[in-house]
């Protein structure tokens, strides 16, 4: 099944920005993309989401949500607070694989990190992934906390069985500190999975047009791009 899951290792991390730069990829290399919000919280019924913000920024991509809560919160405590019934994972895979039969790829997104609760039964994202069988690409940040947060939602993936394909950094900084620089082989070697890309920082507020051009520099083969781990680490230094 063409379905990729991606999460993070907490919120603000790049997730939505990642999803975009692998849709922008996918599409340069002539697959059809479908993006799925399992869940989205902190925007109201007209206002444009995640899945919105990958289409304008990706292109031709099929955008479709599970559900959607007007206060910031992890999902369940905002559909709970809302009075809105949750979003369940079956829910969430059914309609992942739904797409799946008319695309060539599907991204799933999540809220915030991989354990955040959909509904009051303590369903996740990784129920998601298990119930599809997908893999959980990890988005994480560049800099000093990183690793800690990056190898216990590592762990949790194995513990369960998940496959991890790699992680993305979500935003690489213009100007690397130290820590940045040393995570660049600490983060592979504590998660056990290689790095995948690295997305620039300020990516986001890029023209469409500049984004679909530069986002295949910043992933691997992996995620239908050109970029090189090894080249990048010389480069920084790591």
């Amino acid at each position: 099944m063409p379905v990729l899951v991606i999460t993070g290792t907490g919120t603000e991390v790049g997730k939505t920005v990642v999803t975009a730069a692998v849709a922008a990829a996918a599409l340069a290399g002539g697959r059809s993309v479908a993006v799925l919000k399992a869940a989205q919280t902190g925007v109201g019924p007209d206002e444009a989401g995640d899945a919105r913000e990958v289409a304008r920024l990706a292109g031709d991509v099929t955008v479709a949500e599970v559900a959607r809560f007007p206060e910031p919160l992890a999902p369940g405590t905002a559909a709970r607070r809302a009075g809105l019934p949750p979003v369940h994972p079956p829910e969430v895979a059914e309609a992942a694989a739904k797409l799946a039969t008319e695309h060539d790829l599907v991204l799933v997104e999540g809220a915030g990190g991989l354990l955040v609760r959909f509904d009051a039964d303590g369903g996740t994202l990784a129920d998601v992934a298990g119930l599809l069988g997908a893999p959980v690409l990890l988005v994480t940040s560049a800099g000093l906390g990183t690793l800690n947060t990056t190898e216990l939602t590592a762990r949790e993936l194995r513990s369960r069985g998940l496959e991890l394909p790699g992680l993305v950094i979500g935003s690489w900084p213009g100007s690397p500190d130290l820590a940045a620089r040393c995570n660049l082989a600490d983060l592979p070697n504590v998660s056990g999975a290689p790095l995948l890309g690295a997305v620039p920082a300020g990516a986001g507020s890029l023209d469409p047009a500049g984004f679909r051009s530069a986002a295949p520099h910043w992933l691997a083969p992996p995620l239908h791009g050109t970029w090189d781990a090894d080249a990048f680490g010389t480069r920084h230094g790591a």
